[in-house]
């Protein structure tokens, strides 16, 4: 048994009749109430016509039932599908028995022809029966005339000859049953049930194509529009509500149809100029079972792209420049430090400005850069840093903008997106930007004012949303004096400031960051057993000692400490600590010790840490290059350094 539909579901049918079979309608569609709504309109001809049209002029309808010459005539005047009812043969002899019980005399008219089938069972039952077919309603009552000249008592037929027959003084049986209406309502509920599905799915693409930001129009093979959504108005400015079934050259005149509805391919990505706007123009065919019905054109405007390559970007540099430390990690227990961590916070929470980080080399300005970006809105988008001072000034220039392709010699054939690209809406730390050149800092003034950077060798302006963290162990104020730093670039960098106190000035910070360093390094010397002998020894000799490096000369001294340890298999005594701390102050103050160069001092260094690894590691040369985070051939190479 069919399910039934609910209210929203339901077709809508109308069944049309002006003659005897609207009291089958209104009999059987009560049968129906649960899976269609059917109205019954007793009118026939135009008279139908018109109502149907004042009936869906308030609600939809999805099919309309009628028979004979009427259906037909319904068929050729209505929008809507016409489903027929149908003369069974069950039907027919229901007929033909009643009208034999009335007189011998009997004709049968039908619509248009008279079946094979009937034939035969006339011929059959050696029925004496009067065959005739009709057309139209004139047709219809020129054979009554007929037949009544022929003495017929009784007549056969649709509803139309049934009226007839009475008004000529004749007999009239109706052929249709309630059986073949029935059918027909089942053939009108499932076409509606078609037409419904269909209608929810258009409104469902409708209401996707409504709200997309991309402009979309399809069109059938004459280049008539079928749909077109409002995007395609706020793209173009062209009026184009209603326009379906009009021609899309008159609508949108500057969108070239190409060649997708002459030959059906797809053209992508052809770049017009439509109401004064630069869009991006995608043509794609439409095909329905292989044959192909129109096209689909989409527009996209020029800042969904860009908005879209700017992810791109983003996503793939995410994870490879992404910002490790947070601002938690810093070190912070002297006041001045825990100052400074959250002077970051503040400005990180409520500031997208750029800040400028200075201090003494070694100090941990990058580790606050990322933890400045890992506590702001950008925290999701790539951290890139770079180091001003260690690229040449035309390759520090290709690194930071990019650059098109045959912008110079060498130049990748695709061309390169610059720092500032790959870093849009993340943060760019620029570290030592005391050491960027001159004709470069009128670059990235040009570039933090307007929001947009040009690639080398290009003409086009690349819109980039870049927060600015930089940082410098230089006096830019003096640089500024000099005119060897821009005045107008030192006030757009240095908007909040976050001044790093060096080590010496943080002793509390010394004892905290010793810990932590030490006992990671004697971790990674498989030397743990040692961390507390070894604390309690150097420890004290650190605070008394300046540390010129800070703390990344700190990391080294713990990472010395370690590799002693692993040398005399033991914790070193505090005279060899203090000899250590002093060796390292001579190297980084006036000078080394005579006859030998920083370099050389360097490379004795590296030599002894590599032996004293490699006996840690009992000879094995992979172990100790793996501790050591080198490669076996440059362990190798230390080694033999004399």
């Amino acid at each position: 048994m069919a399910q039934p539909f609910s209210d929203a579901q339901r077709p809508v049918i109308m069944a049309a009749s002006a003659h005897r079979l609207t009291d089958i309608f209104h009999t059987v569609s009560s049968e129906f109430a649960d899976r269609a709504r059917i109205d019954v309109v007793d009118k026939g001809y135009d008279d139908a016509v018109s109502a149907i049209a004042r009936g869906t002029a308030h609600g939809p309808c999805d099919v309309v039932v009628a028979a004979g010459a009427h259906g037909a005539y319904l068929r050729r005047h209505l929008a809507q599908p016409v489903a027929l009812v149908k003369v069974g043969g069950f039907d027919l002899m229901a007929a033909l028995s009643k009208a034999r019980s009335i007189s011998d005399r009997i004709a049968v008219v039908m619509h248009l022809r008279i079946s094979a089938e009937l034939t035969r069972f006339a011929g059959l039952f050696d029925l004496p029966l009067v065959l005739r077919s009709y057309e139209t309603a004139d047709d219809a009552r020129l054979c009554l005339a007929e037949l009544t000249r022929l003495g017929i008592k009784a007549v056969v037929g649709p509803g139309l000859i049934v009226n007839l027959a009475y008004a000529a003084g004749l007999e009239g049986v109706l052929v249709y049953s309630p059986d073949s209406v029935r059918a027909a309502f089942d053939d009108a509920i499932a076409l509606a049930s078609a037409r419904v599905a269909e209608r929810s799915r258009r409104a469902r693409l409708d209401s996707v194509l409504q709200h997309l930001n991309d402009g979309v129009v399809a069109v059938d093979m004459s280049g008539r529009i079928l749909t077109v959504n409002p995007a395609v108005e706020k793209l173009t400015g062209a009026r184009v509500s209603g326009t379906q079934g009009q021609a899309v050259h008159t609508v949108l005149p500057e969108l070239k149809l190409g060649q997708v509805l002459t030959r059906g391919t797809s053209e992508i990505g052809s770049v017009e100029d439509m109401a004064g706007r630069s869009l991006v123009v995608d043509r794609v065919p439409l095909f329905d079972e292989g044959v192909q019905t129109g096209a689909i054109f989409t527009l996209h405007g020029s800042s969904t792209l860009e908005r879209a390559a700017s992810k791109l970007r983003a996503h793939s540099h995410r994870k490879s420049r992404a910002a490790r430390y947070r601002l938690d990690d810093v070190v912070a227990e002297s006041p001045a430090m825990h100052d400074v961590v959250k002077q970051c916070a503040v400005f990180a929470a409520h500031s997208d400005a750029a800040v400028l980080i200075s201090g003494e080399s070694g100090t941990g300005k990058e580790l606050l850069a990322q933890g400045i970006h890992n506590a702001s809105r950008r925290r999701s988008h790539p951290f890139i840093a770079m180091n001003c001072g260690a690229f040449s000034e035309s390759l520090l220039e290709s690194e930071l903008f990019g650059y098109e392709e045959g912008a110079f010699t060498g130049a990748s054939r695709h061309g390169k997106i610059g720092l500032f690209e790959a870093a849009n809406q993340g943060t760019l730390f620029l570290d030592e930007i005391g050491e960027m050149p001159l004709a470069l800092q009128t670059r990235l003034l040009r570039a933090l004012q307007e929001k947009e950077i040009t690639r080398v060798g290009g003409v086009d302006a690349v819109a980039v949303d870049v927060r600015i963290v930089a940082a410098t162990h230089r006096d830019l104020i003096t640089m500024v004096a000099n005119e060897s730093f821009r005045e107008d670039l030192f006030y757009r960098l240095n908007i909040l400031h976050v001044p790093v106190p060096p080590l010496r000035e943080r002793p509390a910070d010394i004892h905290t960051l010793g810990t932590r360093l030490i006992a990671n390094a004697l971790g990674r010397a498989d030397r743990s057993d040692l961390t507390q002998d070894v604390l309690r020894l150097a420890l004290p000799a650190m605070k008394n000692y300046p540390w010129p490096g800070n703390v990344r000369e700190l990391e080294n001294v713990a990472e010395r400490l370690a590799m002693a340890c692993l040398s005399g298999d033991r914790a070193p005594t505090r005279g060899e600590i203090k000899a250590m701390l002093i060796g390292m102050g001579q190297m980084a103050g006036a000078g080394s010790p005579p006859g030998q160069t920083l370099p050389g001092a360097r490379r004795k260094l590296d030599t002894e840490m590599a032996q004293a690894m490699l006996r840690a590691c009992a000879g094995n040369h992979d172990e100790a290059a793996r501790r050591l985070g080198i490669s076996r051939t440059t362990l190798w190479r230390k080694l033999r350094r004399t």
